[in-house]
């Protein structure tokens, strides 16, 4: 695929998540297939460039090209300089964030707060845009704030129009956060109506679900969240059913243990042991979630405090599944009287 001047492996992207999509996260979505993988959103605020947090979440050393990261905020100035501080240390596609429902994004009316202001959002846009003249500018936003305000394809042509390479649309508004169904729509209908490149968000979970979603939205890619938490290796399931019509076998567990251990030593290394054992928790849930046995497991690896306790207690997990089926497999697709 052709996007914003760079060529991917397919059309396939991981939707930036604020706590997940950090380095280590990002560099193994695409190692397992995704085409572009986005950064966590990174505040305007230039009083916080010097913190940790900051600088970690702008570190991109060895990640694999392009470099996508989101900024967020509301003051067209502020998003400015944050485009050329980040264009300056590596990043390669700036990424605006206004589809974050979050109340302490929405309340400083960053984030999806900003569609409903449209003059706002042209100053914005447009401001980023001539800050960087040479770096690609995207936007992600959702079908509107609510379900009577679906200004998604006002915002669409007011981004077009202000040089904005490329749209992602998450198929709720605001105030659905993220409840109910996600609807395509809305998607399908600013398709219609722009030139540029429209990527389709939202509950899409399955390589099916992605098939669907591009045949049903006319949408040039899908974005994958939540879904990916987990489960990196969706990418590849999803690159392989869109090119061959086939679903790929379950992986093997000693591969997704394999996969398991390498981002949690990247995990440890990238945060440091201590902060990255309580990070790798999160993960480590995520991994094990459905699979036989996993909630037991999971309260007790919560417990566990240093990284060689961590991961002798990933080992064992995975090596009883091993023992019971050589594929990974999630209680759901057992015979109810063998997941009782």
């Amino acid at each position: 695929m052709q996007f914003a001047g760079f060529t991917l492996r397919n059309n396939l992207f991981v939707a930036p998540m604020a706590g997940v999509t950090d380095r280590p996260f990002r560099q193994l979505c695409k190692k397992l297939g995704a085409g572009v993988a986005v950064s966590e959103m990174v505040t305007s605020n230039s009083l916080l460039y010097g913190s940790a947090k900051t600088q970690r979440r702008a570190n991109h050393d060895g990640e694999v090209d392009p470099i996508s990261v989101q900024i967020a905020g509301a003051d067209p100035a502020m998003m400015a300089e944050a485009a050329r501080h980040n264009a300056d240390r590596g990043a390669q596609i700036i990424d605006i964030n206004m589809g974050c429902p979050a109340k302490k994004v929405c309340n400083v009316m960053a984030g999806s707060a900003l569609m409903q202001d449209e003059p706002l959002v042209a100053r914005i846009l447009e401001a980023v845009v001539n800050a960087v003249p040479n770096t690609p500018i995207t936007l992600k936003f959702r079908t509107g704030w609510n379900r009577e305000n679906k200004n998604a394809p006002t915002i669409a042509r007011i981004a077009q129009e202000s040089g904005i390479r490329a749209i992602a649309i998450h198929g709720r508004t605001r105030a659905d956060q993220y409840m109910g169904q996600a609807e395509y729509d809305t998607i399908a209908l600013v398709k219609s109506l722009v030139n540029i490149p429209v990527i389709a968000n939202g509950d899409i979970t399955t390589p099916q679900k992605a098939k669907f979603v591009l045949d049903y939205t006319g949408a040039d890619g899908v974005m994958i969240g939540r879904a990916a938490q987990g489960r990196p290796w969706i990418f590849r399931e999803i690159e392989h059913f869109l090119r061959t019509g086939e679903e790929l076998p379950p992986p093997l567990v000693t591969e997704i243990l394999q996969v398991c251990r390498e981002h949690l030593a990247d995990l440890y290394a990238f945060y440091g042991e201590e902060t990255g054992v309580r990070i790798a928790r999160k993960h480590i849930s995520w991994y094990t979630k459905g699979l036989v046995g996993s909630a037991a497991f999971r309260h007790t690896m919560n417990q566990l405090p240093d990284v060689s306790a961590q991961l002798a207690a990933v080992d064992e997990f995975f090596g009883r599944l091993a023992e019971a089926d050589t594929r990974l497999r999630y209680e759901e697709e057992l015979p109810q009287e063998l997941a009782a």
